[in-house]
């Protein structure tokens, strides 16, 4: 965090217990600023969070089929590197003809539309929940894809900025020019990233059956404008959730691991964190530290333990890679409030070996 306070406006900062290396700023990592934003603060994938829905099919009704939902998920959502969907998905954002001018980003518009609904690799999931009370949740996570990836080189390029981890963030001013693209580019990418998240939720539930019951959808790599007292400020949050009181977050654990969902409370600690909490668990080995200290087995015989299926996966991402997320909330136990735990019947992810460069 200390580079980060060196660059620009900086009028506060925070990091979450699940803190992270991460480029330029870490993962965790969470800085307000006045009258700027961060281009590699909100990092390479703009808009990256979590998408919970409850709904009012029990589990126990489908707990026989489970197997077969697992399979059928597999089937209809596209995973991996680059891919296109397999359904054309239509949406308003990709018909903003302003908004994709303002970003930018118009000769971006048409692989956007073949990539919108898909899921990526590495940590991205569709996962399937059983809570304390029987009913089902459909979580995701992922983000904007290729358009956040190529929208945010893009600017960061102009601004001069670098890539990498031990770097200095770039930061723009919200008024100049390049600081006005950027953030109508951050915006239509955000948009983006919440219509391929309930599109894949909705095509989920249709597998599964049964109607919402409730809702929880956050972004946690982007930046807001927000009031803090009584200044306006770009908070830029890298890995982090938004909490502010009564505001509900969805947080995953790791594979095999119970999910959360929660919800912001006031309090000193909840201020001092900029309203900010955990993204999810947090790592404690690197992706290519896992793949040499863990095995499949071990893998298999964690998920075998628990109950859970995966479809998918490898062992960058094995749940042995990462700390337990109840440890990790107790940290902020202030600040927010747990109100269901989602235990994970079903994970899917893209299969062994896919390297995603769309996430950060």
């Amino acid at each position: 965090m200390r580079n980060c306070m060196k660059v620009g406006n900086v009028v506060g900062a925070a990091l979450c217990a699940d803190g992270h290396l991460g480029y330029a700023q870490p993962v965790g990592g969470v800085v307000a600023y006045e009258g700027q934003v961060s281009i590699s603060g909100v990092g390479f994938d703009i808009g990256c969070g979590n998408l919970a829905v409850r709904l009012d099919t029990r589990y126990s009704d489908i707990a026989d089929r489970v197997s077969t939902i697992a399979q059928d998920i597999a089937r209809a959502i596209s995973f991996g590197v680059g891919r296109a969907n397999n359904e054309r998905v239509a949406h308003e954002v990709l018909d903003d003809d302003d908004a994709w001018k303002a970003s930018g980003m118009e000769d971006f518009r048409s692989k956007a539309a073949a990539q919108l609904g898909t899921v990526g690799s590495g940590n991205h999931y569709v996962d399937v929940f059983e809570d304390e009370e029987d009913h089902v949740w459909i979580g995701v996570h992922f983000g904007s894809r290729g358009l956040g990836h190529t929208s945010a080189t893009r600017y960061l390029k102009l601004a001069g900025g670098k890539d990498g981890i031990n770097v200095p963030p770039t930061v723009v001013d919200e008024k100049s020019e390049i600081g006005i693209r950027y953030l109508a580019a951050m915006h239509l990418a955000g948009r983006y990233a919440y219509a391929g998240r309930e599109w894949v939720v909705e095509r989920v539930r249709q597998i599964i059956g049964g109607k919402v019951i409730d809702t929880v959808h956050n972004h946690h790599d982007y930046a807001w404008k927000e009031w803090h007292g009584d200044r306006a400020l770009w908070v830029v949050r890298k890995g982090a959730t938004p909490a502010f009181p009564g505001q509900k977050g969805f947080v995953g654990g790791s594979m095999g691991d119970n999910a959360v969902i929660l919800e912001g409370v006031d309090s000193e600690q909840a201020r001092s964190l900029l309203y900010s909490t955990v993204h999810g668990a947090g790592r404690v080995f690197g992706r290519k530290e896992a793949k040499r200290r863990f095995t499949h087995e071990q893998m298999s015989e964690w998920l075998k333990d628990r109950g859970t299926i995966l479809i998918g996966g490898d062992l960058d991402e094995s749940p042995m890679a990462y700390r337990r997320l109840h440890s990790v909330l107790a940290a902020h136990s202030s600040s927010v409030r747990i109100l269901h735990q989602l235990h994970p019947r079903i994970v899917v992810m893209a299969g062994r070996g896919d390297f995603d460069p769309y996430k950060d």
